[in-house]
């Protein structure tokens, strides 16, 4: 059983169901905001999973700071130990990546990686473990893969319709498709909701997300202002994974 980040990220990457960009008093989440989730492979508990709103300071300004992490539970820590933690620094408006960086430790993977997007030069610097950086030509505003979560919460996309975002991970550019399903009722750890059937088209992303050549990506957001990520679920190449809400912190009143 092997784990990585992309996967756990994955996860989340394409699991917000946005509302209209107002500015950001009406943005659906508040500084502080804490997500907690279970991780399940198959029917075995695995590990956690944590989406963190970073505090920020008051002005119309100030960039958003977006956190994630995870880890393996002492059962998966004799197969294959996780500790990851990703950060992304985003404008104040949330329309583009500033910063975004990567502590990556899995079995016997230990990477540290930083990318910067420099709007004013047009271009992306990658730097992996302090090697020599990566430079790619930035023409376009772009979410890293983290904070394109958050971004999903701010802008529209109706019952069977779809939303595409364009994402820059520092290597390369992508875009994100977002197919929007149905509304039911669903019930997590942390209660029972109203939600919106969510499945990600993810032909562009096999460098982030490889799931079973039969396998579809569904994720469900609660159906109000928040568009909270209650349960995704997948199948891929080594089994089911399934990550559900099981406590929040610092929510948005709906």
């Amino acid at each position: 059983m092997r784990w990585n980040s992309a996967k756990y990220l994955a996860f989340f990457l394409l699991c917000i169901y946005p509302i209209y960009l107002l500015g950001t008093p009406n943005a659906p989440f508040l500084p502080g905001e804490t997500l907690e989730y279970s991780l399940k492979w198959g029917f075995i508990p695995v590990g956690f999973a944590t989406m963190e709103v970073g505090s920020r300071q008051p002005g119309d300004e100030q960039p958003w700071k977006v956190l994630f992490s995870v880890r393996t539970n002492r059962f998966a820590d004799n197969f294959y130990k996780v500790r990851t933690h990703i950060s992304s620094l985003v404008d104040a408006n949330f329309t583009r990546t500033l910063k975004y960086q990567k502590s990556q430790k899995e079995g016997k993977t230990n990477n540290e990686i930083v990318v910067d997007f420099n709007y004013e030069k047009e271009k992306v610097v990658f730097i992996e473990n302090n090697q020599a950086p990566r430079i790619l030509a930035l023409t376009k505003n772009v979410y890293d893969p983290l904070s394109i979560a958050f971004a999903y919460r701010f802008y529209p996309s109706n019952s069977h319709k779809n939303k595409t975002f364009p994402v820059c991970d520092g290597k390369k550019f992508l875009n994100v498709r977002l197919n929007v399903g149905e509304k039911a009722k669903i019930e997590v750890p942390y209660g029972i909701f109203w939600a919106n059937d969510v499945v990600p088209d993810m032909k562009n992303l096999s460098g982030v997300f490889k799931k079973s050549p039969k396998g579809i990506l569904r994720v469900w957001y609660s159906a109000d202002k928040r568009r909270i990520p209650l349960k995704i679920s997948s199948e891929v190449v080594v089994g089911s994974f399934t990550a559900q809400l099981i406590r929040a912190r610092g929510l948005k009143e709906n």
